[in-house]
């Protein structure tokens, strides 16, 4: 499958929205067919001081991650009588379910902008490889889908109660705030469960001057199965590599680069190359199932955000001390290859000293 798609990286090349407030971004299935085939998608918002996402929800499940600034985010879960306002900052990770609804505001103290992606998947979307959201508020709100008298007799207003709140606001999903306009504080220890801050976790995974992964799962971050998703963020030193693995469970990963740049390689099938292609902050890279993946950095470093397709996903190494190689027997390797038993034993000892991230070779 993946042969017949195009893998490369690459930036958004659709705006759906942008004013005063901020925009939003996303990344077409004409220009990543993938997206669409794996019922993926992946969207930025951009928040400027004050900018404002109206409330909404929508049909998919998704993680939203905050590549710069902080603000707050106003979720209500489906079946919650209550909502909880987070304070987010720079690496935080939120798990946003399918039909929950909710809010992302920018307060501007640092009077700098706030960046969201959000990565996920879209087996519920009404359109492909797209994030559909509802409106609750504004000229797209869903209730400018119901008449008049549906309105006033569902609220118990008068016809001039609901002209005027159903036409006061005049903006569209993103808006900016009056400075005399306020918002909830964060609520008190909502951020344990609903948070994950990446860049203040411990790695999961270190190697000096190789690079480090910082993974969460149910297991550390248990409000991620209401999403159905795993993440992870990697940071690769200079000229450092991230040796090639493979998701064993047919999960996708969806990957953004926040910071540096590097080169992608994806092993397609038939022993033939799928993708050798740089990659740079900003663009958006889709490894298929299946198919092994390794990245070196360049000289400034190379770090990104992942997104899984699978609550509990198992990655196979190639490469490494926990190498599937490393679990066979030297006989089956000598068979395999065609090789000297001399060569397999060296192969073996090669592996076993072998770590995730390879740093450069002095």
């Amino acid at each position: 499958m993946a042969s017949q798609f195009n893998l490369a990286p690459q930036f958004t090349d659709v705006t759906i929205f942008e004013g005063e407030g901020g925009g939003y971004y996303t990344w077409s299935a004409s220009l990543f067919p993938l997206l669409s085939e794996a019922k993926l998608g992946a969207g930025k918002l951009v928040l400027r001081p004050r900018g404002f996402a109206l409330p909404h929800y929508a049909d998919c499940h998704k993680i939203g991650y905050f590549v710069q600034g902080s603000g707050r985010v106003g979720i209500v879960l489906p079946n919650s009588p209550k909502e909880v306002v987070l304070a987010a900052k720079k690496g935080d990770a939120i798990p946003v379910p399918l039909g929950s609804v909710s809010w992302w505001y920018n307060a501007g103290e640092d009077n700098s902008d706030v960046e969201i992606v959000f990565l996920g998947v879209t087996a519920q979307s009404y359109t492909p490889a797209q994030f559909d959201y509802f409106f609750l508020a504004g000229v797209r709100g869903v209730l400018g889908g119901f008449s008049t008298d549906f309105i006033t007799r569902a609220f118990d207003l008068t016809q001039d109660e609901s002209d005027q709140l159903l036409k006061s606001q005049t903006g569209s999903l993103i808006v900016k705030l009056a400075k005399n306009q306020t918002l909830p504080d964060p609520c008190k220890d909502a951020n344990i469960n609903m948070l994950y801050n990446f860049e203040s976790a411990k790695p999961s995974i270190h190697v000096n001057q190789g690079g480090s992964l910082t993974i969460a799962t149910a297991e550390n971050f248990p409000f991620l199965k209401k999403v159905g998703l795993s993440a992870n963020f990697a940071r690769l030193d200079p000229f450092s590599m991230s040796t090639p693995m493979y998701a064993a469970d047919a999960s996708f990963q969806l990957i953004f680069i926040t910071k540096g740049s590097g080169v992608v390689e994806i092993a397609g099938l038939d022993g033939k190359n799928a993708l050798v292609a740089k990659v740079q902050s900003g663009q958006l890279c889709v490894v298929p199932k299946f198919l092994p993946v390794a990245k070196i950095a360049d000289e400034e470093g190379l770090e990104y955000f992942c997104v899984v397709t699978s609550l509990e996903p198992y990655f196979a190494e190639l490469a490494g001390e926990t190498s599937v190689w490393k679990a066979m027997d030297p006989s089956v390797l000598q068979a395999s290859f065609n090789v000297d038993p001399g060569l397999v034993e060296l192969f073996n000892t090669k592996i076993g000293k072998g770590k995730n991230f390879v740093p450069p070779k002095e």
